[in-house]
């Protein structure tokens, strides 16, 4: 028999609480981050917003393209778990491969990754947005993307965080609007043959 003594419920907390603090960064690190300015981010939040509804503890991670225009998206829940920047890492980069191919060929991202997270509360940042941020911003390093902005979704309103632009409407409650984010168009396809003749008279339509 192998006896051994527990660590005290204080000593874990302060453990587990000096793990999560690596792995989130605070505004002024993200505000330094050179993290791209979004021209148009109420069209952005609108349209992520009307796509998939979001109900607080749901996460949309959108990938566009230099024009701003929707390349792919996704949305799940957080589980009901400690904030902590590594587990919201992986969360978000099982998202990406499942939706669209990395970039890491490339020498210099194009597409650029941005996060929206409806949650309760109020705009201003938290741990967990802290710990959303790391995630977010090593999610884009391992699939090749630029890291873009990180964008809260309350019953306030949204707020883009680390540039201080935000507005009232959509909020966490809100119905969605009547437009939705661009996209790009989709490619026409490389193969010839009368099935690709057929394609191309329908995308004419």
């Amino acid at each position: 028999m192998t006896l051994g003594i527990a660590p005290s419920s204080a000593s874990l907390s302060t453990s587990t609480s000096a793990v999560s603090a690596n792995r989130l960064l605070e505004p002024a690190e993200w505000a330094s981050a050179g993290i791209p300015l979004l021209r148009s981010p109420r069209e952005v939040v609108s349209g992520l917003h009307a796509r998939h509804r979001p109900k607080p503890a749901t996460a949309i991670v959108a990938v566009l393209d230099p024009d701003e225009r929707l390349l792919a998206s996704a949305s799940f829940t957080r589980r009901q778990a400690q904030a902590d920047g590594w587990m919201f890492r992986n969360a978000l980069l099982s998202q990406l491969r499942r939706v669209i191919p990395h970039d890491l060929r490339r020498r210099t991202p194009v597409r650029t990754a941005v996060l929206l997270y409806c949650r309760e509360g109020d705009g201003r940042w938290t741990e967990e947005d802290g710990a959303w941020m790391w995630g977010l911003r090593d999610a884009c390093t391992l699939h090749g993307l630029r890291c873009g902005a990180y964008i809260t979704l309350t019953r306030d309103g949204w707020q883009v965080l680390g540039e201080g632009r935000g507005g009232r409407r959509p909020h966490a409650d809100s119905e969605p609007e009547p437009f939705a984010l661009s996209e790009a168009p989709p490619p026409l396809p490389r193969t010839g043959g009368a099935a690709s003749e057929v394609l191309r008279r329908a995308a004419a339509r």
